[in-house]
């Protein structure tokens, strides 16, 4: 009888482990990323706390608890959702290196994208747990009503993480057509701070601004998570944010899939 496979012989969760160890490696960088945390949630949590204040105590349904639950949740989540518009496919398109591995008999986008997300699960480990337990001990932060808000919180961060490497991967295959990215990194970072909910909460855009918002994937990566981890939203709206997520998901997998089968026939094209 053949026995089945181990997780650790699958390729593609050896890629999973190799994110996680390789972000492991750089325990001062880890650290700097933690206090860099700390600080800014303190002066984001003094400024949005004082918003609440000043509006009678209650701001687009936040109290000065689920405020401060908002900040530290999001600043916990940093380490681990890709804001800031990088990718080593860029990198790699641009050099060539990229016609390497589309000789391998592995997923190029799992490759790297389940990279990624190990890399993001490690920093919630040394950089994300601590920023959310300074919120707890000084910041105000407001717990979750139940165990239930824990569990489909930690599946939505779970999805979110996936979300922003699976976005930003289809983002860096427009490396097959631009000789030049950095542009639309900078582009990528500035939408998806102010769209996933990194400044404030995407409910107190104009209504117009937050259906803008909303019609993109990046609410998906941090503001939906922090509502149903917060307990913000429970019972049936929680179930619709993760479905909302998955939708996202689904859809940022299957734009990468197709740019990358366009982009390995773009290489073969030109004989790369």
């Amino acid at each position: 009888m053949r026995s089945l496979p181990s997780p650790a012989r699958n390729p593609y969760w050896r890629f999973l482990v190799t994110g996680f160890r390789g972000q492991s490696a750089y325990p001062l960088a880890t650290l700097a990323g933690l206090i860099a945390n700390a600080t800014f949630g303190l002066l984001k949590g003094g400024i949005m706390g004082a918003a609440v204040e000043s509006s009678g105590g209650e701001l687009a349904g936040y109290t000065a608890g689920t405020m401060a639950a908002f900040v530290w949740l999001g600043q916990g989540m940093l380490g681990s959702v890709n804001m800031w518009g990088g990718s080593d496919l860029q990198t790699r398109i641009k050099s060539g290196d990229v016609a390497v591995e589309f000789l391998r008999p592995v997923s190029v986008q799992a490759a790297h994208i389940l990279t990624d997300v190990g890399k993001g699960l490690f920093a919630l480990l040394p950089r994300g747990l601590p920023s959310v337990l300074i919120g707890v001990l000084i910041g105000g932060m407001a717990l979750p009503p139940g165990a239930a808000a824990y569990a489909l919180g930690l599946l939505s961060l779970l999805i979110g993480v996936a979300v922003s490497h699976a976005t930003m991967y289809a983002v860096a295959t427009s490396g097959f057509w631009l000789v030049e990215t950095r542009g639309i990194s900078v582009l990528y970072v500035a939408v998806a701070g102010l769209f996933a909910g990194l400044f404030t909460p995407i409910y107190l855009f104009p209504d117009w601004l937050l259906t803008v918002a909303l019609l993109t994937p990046f609410p998906a990566m941090m503001q939906l998570p922090i509502d149903v981890l917060s307990g913000q939203v429970t019972g049936v709206a929680a179930w619709q944010h993760l479905g909302m997520q998955l939708g996202w998901l689904a859809v940022a997998l299957v734009v990468g899939h197709l740019t990358t089968r366009a982009g390995r026939r773009r290489l073969e094209v030109q004989g790369g």
